[in-house]
């Protein structure tokens, strides 16, 4: 794999019907983000050839959305990645050997801490210059886009739907 792309899933409903946070589906704003943030990874090339998704309805809901911009990638929905902590959140992409873009669409804190966890093994410019850092976590429809080709990651896009006309981000 030589890029991972750690997506938090769009704006999601507060409570489901269900009452379960498992079934929470994406609110108005989180698809619309979520269609943002599908043209913007198209629009700058980062084009992945395999999504993780976890299987909350959020996830696969943003998912969705993503895939009309991005419609080359082959999808897999994998349970483990429900509130999954960093590590494996990593090492899930990390047994995709076979693909050259990844991009795992999940949830925080586990897609915050592996941002923090892969900067900190990163170049020291990279840490310096990411908002990651700075305690402002990972908003809902956030992309961090890591370059892995090299010996030690490199960031290389900290994208917010905000930043591309969406929501506020939360």
């Amino acid at each position: 794999m030589k890029r991972l792309i750690l997506l938090r899933h769009a704006k999601a409903e507060r409570r489901a019907p269900s009452g379960e946070d498992y079934d929470r589906d994406l609110t108005d704003r989180g698809l619309v983000d979520a269609q943002i943030m599908g043209k913007v990874l198209a629009d700058k090339g980062i084009i992945p050839d395999l999504a993780l998704v976890s299987g909350a309805v959020r996830t696969r809901s943003t998912w969705a959305a993503l895939a009309a911009n991005l419609p080359t990638a082959r999808m897999e929905i994998d349970e483990d990645l429900y509130n999954a902590p960093a590590m494996a959140l990593i090492a899930a992409a990390q047994d995709h050997e076979d693909a050259d873009c990844v991009i795992v669409v999940a949830h925080n804190p586990g897609l915050h801490e592996a941002a923090i966890f892969l900067l900190s093994h990163s170049a020291p410019e990279d840490a310096s210059t990411g908002r990651i850092s700075l305690g402002m976590g990972m908003p809902t429809a956030t992309a961090a886009v890591f370059d892995l080709s090299e010996e030690t990651p490199r960031l290389e896009a900290w994208l917010l739907a905000r930043d591309f006309g969406g929501g506020a981000g939360e």
